[in-house]
């Protein structure tokens, strides 16, 4: 599962970052709450430097509950202020005022010592395809400010969004990295959407994703597909093909579709029907 995917936009967006970035006062980045770290692009620490910043912990209703207050506790220890929400219901929005009172405290003192008087926050949004920025930003804003989608790649353009006179917000497309240099980083991004599909193994996705829950989520994946007591003892392809006997989906000669079961496990997990699941946890 080796994968290199740089369209031309992610490239120009990259410019762009680099471009604009002294334009703003904070920096709002995006990830995946099932997977802060995968969802990182590597070289937003490097485009970013010194300017204050929030790490927007979004799908957090999706991830283990206990593993997002860990992955608060990590962040904040590496110095990064970091909150928890879900852009689609708006919980955890109004922790992000909060929080950018304490990155931008200093700069708030500076400005009121040089008599200047404060004006809209700047900030800049940003995150990997699939992150959930634009639900984000429509929903602090109130109205459908920007283009969304349930696939990658949806924003293409950067645009100033104005928010009641509160915040201005820079919008930048999804930037991935050109290589996955980690296999596990592809895999955990492809379990979520965060890759297209069409470029990708499905079937050996699920296998993959099935294992993964087997070992780490025993329970949620008995309870969403019924199985029986010491089910983790098999093997995870056959026990991929066990769920698409049980979810009939069978083709002729009674042999699985091992595509559409495949499919079926896929929608299963990126709509949380299995349950609230991390794919990764913090090391200390």
């Amino acid at each position: 599962m080796e994968l290199q995917w740089f369209p031309g936009h992610m490239a120009k967006t990259r410019r762009l970052l680099k471009e604009n970035i002294k334009l703003v006062d904070v920096v709002i980045e995006l990830v995946d709450a099932r997977l802060p770290l995968s969802s990182r692009n590597p070289e937003i620490d490097k485009i970013v430097g010194n300017k204050p910043r929030i790490v927007v912990l979004n799908k957090s209703d999706m991830a283990d509950g206990d593993t997002n207050k860990k992955w608060i506790s990590w962040f904040r220890s590496k110095g990064i202020s970091a909150v928890e929400i879900n852009s689609l219901s708006g919980q955890g929005l109004k922790s992000i005022d909060k929080e950018l009172e304490k990155v931008l405290a200093e700069k708030f003192k500076r400005d009121e010592a040089r008599g200047m008087l404060r004006h809209a926050i700047k900030m800049m949004v940003v995150g990997i395809p699939n992150v959930g920025k634009s639900s984000f930003i429509n929903k602090l804003s109130g109205r459908a400010a920007t283009k969304t989608g349930n696939r990658p790649g949806v924003t293409q353009t950067k645009q100033w969004i104005r928010i009641a006179g509160k915040y201005e917000l820079l919008d930048t497309p999804g930037i991935l990295w050109p290589k996955f240099e980690d296999k596990e980083v592809a895999k955990r991004i492809a379990f979520t959407g965060g890759i297209k599909d069409e470029i990708m193994d499905i079937e050996e996705l699920a296998f993959y994703l099935i294992d993964y829950l087997k070992n780490n989520y025993p329970e949620n994946l008995a309870e969403r597909y019924k199985l029986e007591d010491g089910f983790e003892e098999i093997e995870s392809y056959e026990l991929l093909e066990l769920i698409g006997r049980k979810r009939g989906c069978i083709v002729s000669g009674g042999n699985v579709d091992m595509l559409r079961v495949s499919n079926l496990v896929l929608d299963d997990f990126r709509s949380a029907k299995i349950g609230n699941i991390s794919l990764e946890a913090p090391i200390k």
